[in-house]
């Protein structure tokens, strides 16, 4: 069994539009180098550079959860500023373990391809982990896990049990375990989805409902950043499920906290109230969000 970590620099493309092919790219290579040192600090080995990002091996679980955090912390601590001005570099991470198969340099498995998924899953500053290493760490570690609930990640027909990891002191106080409510959900339980004044219901077992910028969709959504077909929610396996087929993603804020989960062609599940912001986080300038309820 090996622990395998996908890190990658989140909006690298922007960084590249504003300093430049050259200047990006030097400017990206010295973080990538100097992340490594940090993963091989804590006996991870880099299998190899991913561009915008890094592909890590460790022989144990805790390890890669430990190198991660403090990389997270590192980066908050001494923020790095692509340039020497704009925003501050964030890291989007996936951690999985399982049996990993290495050729001629490479690495293969069910738990690279799932360690890649939750990193492309993960926010800017999060990172996301599964059932099969939380069943490895011990309680310290553990603690620090909150349930994102069971997902289908892209390429798995199971669905994946998604943690993610609360690393930031005074965080833990605002985070829910969302995956709690979820398996206790009532069997008369109704999504409500709004937006721009217009609202939609989906009962158990009724027709799926779509957004997009079609106008044949059950919520058009008038905006470029929107797809045509953008997301569909419908009822399965005894739960309201959101599935993106988008471009840019889709944005999923539960209740009041501030962190979203981001799918881009993933699905998760939808319980309790929140926010759902198409083809860009809630924060960008007039985002297209949607609210939903799920009720009894």
């Amino acid at each position: 069994m090996a622990s395998v970590v996908f890190a990658d620099l989140v909006g690298s493309t922007g960084i590249f539009e504003r300093l430049g092919d050259e200047t990006a790219g030097r400017f990206v290579t010295q973080l990538t180098t100097a992340l490594a040192k940090i993963f091989e600090q804590h006996n991870g080995r880099v299998v190899k550079l991913l561009g915008d990002g890094l592909f890590v091996v460790f022989p144990e679980e805790s390890q890669a959860l430990t190198a991660c955090i403090a990389i997270q912390e590192r980066l908050q601590q001494t923020p790095v500023r692509p340039g020497g001005m704009g925003r501050p570099v964030q890291m989007q991470m996936g951690i999985d373990s399982g049996e990993v198969v290495e050729i001629q340099g490479d690495c293969y498995g069910d738990a690279v391809n799932c360690a890649a998924r939750l990193a492309d899953l993960a926010g800017a500053d999060q990172i996301l982990t599964t059932q099969r290493v939380r069943d490895t760490l011990q309680p310290p570690q553990r603690d620090k896990l909150r349930s994102l609930g069971p997902m289908y990640l892209r390429g798995k027909a199971e669905v994946t049990e998604v943690y993610r990891v609360e690393w930031q002191a005074g965080r833990d106080a605002e985070a829910t375990v969302m995956g709690v409510s979820m398996f206790g959900q009532p069997s008369e339980a109704h999504l409500d989805l709004s937006f721009a004044g217009q609202t939609c219901r989906l009962q158990p077992r009724g027709e799926p409902l779509t957004m997009g910028r079609s106008a044949t969709a059950d919520l058009p959504v008038n905006d470029t950043r929107v797809s045509r077909v953008h997301a569909t929610i419908e009822w399965r396996g005894g739960h309201f499920v959101l599935s993106d087929a988008s471009s840019f993603g889709t944005w999923v804020y539960f209740g009041s906290q501030p962190e979203p989960v981001v799918l881009r062609r993933t699905d998760c599940y939808l319980v309790g109230t929140g926010l759902i912001a198409l083809g860009c986080d809630r924060n960008s300038d007039a985002a297209p969000i949607a609210t939903f309820a799920v009720t009894g």
